[in-house]
């Protein structure tokens, strides 16, 4: 599903954020990327919906080569990767609904299929009761939940999300944590930085660990690994 092979970026500052990184990802898979700030996790995650672009090196998402992909093309490859960001990024003048519908009318979607759609995903988030709210009324696990309604409207095969749960309390990150375990069993593929120690070492998955701009620990059902 996703492969990095020998991904180096470096920014003109002269920062190596990505420093010789490979990695393959299956379909299906739920992967954790911890480790330390300033470590390389941010640029590891934006270049795989190439939100950055490698300095060298191949990134493949589902066949495609971001490294070498046309500007003008990059929308259409957003559209088959959902992105969950840490604070939220909703349209503030948009409903719960129209926030969540506005990613299958940039595509042109028949309007039936956008209710039914938006309708399905607002269930799984729990938040059909909310549909009229705009974001201001909602709480930020709530804030959390239509984002990532938005993020798998188009029914992506991968959602990445970094530190979704990094401004939330303990209890709602449990929430939020939830929804994501029951997308990634519905099949899809789910990247996840975090610096949350306790969901890591208990909801276990792959851990992928960087440090310095290199993966220095790849571990299936792993453990955060780092002190708070």
């Amino acid at each position: 599903m996703i492969e990095m092979q020998d991904v180096y970026k470096k920014y003109p500052n002269g920062i190596m954020a990505a420093n010789g990184m490979n990695i393959k990802i299956r379909q299906g898979e739920f992967v954790y990327v911890v480790g330390p700030s300033g470590a390389g996790k941010s640029t590891f995650i934006k270049m795989m919906y190439r939100e950055e672009k490698p300095t060298k090196g191949t990134i493949i998402v589902d066949g495609i080569n971001l490294a070498n992909l046309k500007n003008k093309r990059v929308p259409y490859i957003r559209r088959q990767i959902g992105v969950v960001f840490q604070d939220f990024k909703l349209l503030p003048t948009l409903t719960v609904y129209e926030n969540v519908a506005f990613a299958l009318e940039v595509i042109e979607e028949h309007p039936k299929n956008i209710k039914k759609r938006v309708m399905e995903v607002l269930e799984l988030v729990r938040l059909k009761h909310k549909v009229r709210m705009l974001p201001t009324e909602l709480s930020g696990g709530e804030q959390q939940r239509v984002s990532i309604a938005r993020s798998i409207i188009n029914r992506p095969k991968v959602v990445i999300a970094d530190e979704p749960t990094g401004n939330l309390d303990p209890e709602t990150s449990w929430d939020i944590m939830s929804i994501f375990e029951e997308i990634n069993t519905r099949g899809t593929t789910v990247v996840m930085a975090t610096h949350n120690k306790e969901i890591v070492n208990t909801l276990k998955h792959r851990v992928v660990a960087i440090e310095n701009g290199r993966i220095v620990r790849d571990e299936q059902r792993g453990d955060y690994g780092y002190e708070d």
